[in-house]
């Protein structure tokens, strides 16, 4: 991973909203940020997941908080009692492989992770036009794949993409920039049932054109960049994060 270092200074006296920031990719996200000089929220609705984020080894500046994002109102009051915004990272996220054909938890899986993002990014946007912030979504590489498995994962993702083009053009004329993330297969507890198999493990690996799996780590260069003013006129985009892994 590239060194944070190596980003500059123009994070210091920024704050940083990461929803789902407690464990996986949202906190090696927040924690990146944190080590660049941002003051980082964390957010998680696991009160254990919190407990657990909060007593390892925290960098300065950050720190966790409660909220369900699937809470409008909660949503509502905790941007509300932000008085600064400049970054919002929507990571949230679940998957719930085949269950999800369940119309009950095919629906609850598009709430935390379609309709969420949505909801965040309304309640923060006033903050981020005042200090002509920025919105990164996370998509995935069933942005663009399917899984038959996680129809609601992959129907999520998918509308992430179409979402955060349509946020770009609907916030741009205010100075707020929304891009997206696609990861692939990126060691995490959601993703340790294929890990954790030789022989899985090895055909991701194979089909990636760096032939590896990724780490959390490997997110945070991309996003500091498009929340960076090397990319001040990159919006409406999704970068995809997956070491070739869809481009084979």
């Amino acid at each position: 991973m590239q060194e944070i270092s190596a980003f500059g200074p123009f994070l210091h006296g920024k704050t940083v909203v990461v929803s789902g920031g407690t464990s996986g990719i949202g906190l090696s996200v927040a924690e990146g940020f944190a080590k660049a000089g941002a003051k980082v929220i964390a957010t998680g609705s696991s009160q254990n997941r919190l407990q657990a984020a909060a007593s390892g080894d925290v960098p300065a500046g950050l720190r966790f908080e409660q909220l369900d994002v699937r809470d409008g109102e909660a949503v509502s009051r905790f941007f509300a009692g932000l008085d600064q915004l400049d970054v919002l990272v929507n990571c949230q996220g679940i998957a719930r492989p085949d269950a999800e054909w369940e119309e009950e938890v095919f629906l609850d899986v598009m709430d935390v992770n379609l309709n969420s993002a949505m909801r965040l990014s309304r309640a923060a946007f006033p903050l981020l036009k005042a200090s002509g912030g920025c919105i990164v979504n996370f998509a995935s590489m069933l942005s663009y794949l399917a899984d038959e498995s996680v129809p609601s994962y992959t129907a999520s993702k998918t509308g992430i993409v179409g979402l955060t083009r349509a946020l770009a053009h609907k916030y741009g004329r205010d100075g707020v920039r929304v891009n997206a993330v696609g990861p692939g297969y990126h060691k995490t507890e959601m993703t340790k049932p294929l890990w954790s198999v030789a022989e899985s493990e090895k055909k991701i690996a194979d089909r990636s054109a760096l032939k590896r799996w990724g780490t959390t780590e490997d997110l945070v260069g991309p996003i500091l960049f498009l929340c960076s003013p090397a990319a001040a006129f990159v919006t409406g985009v999704t970068l995809p994060v997956d070491g070739g892994y869809h481009s084979g």
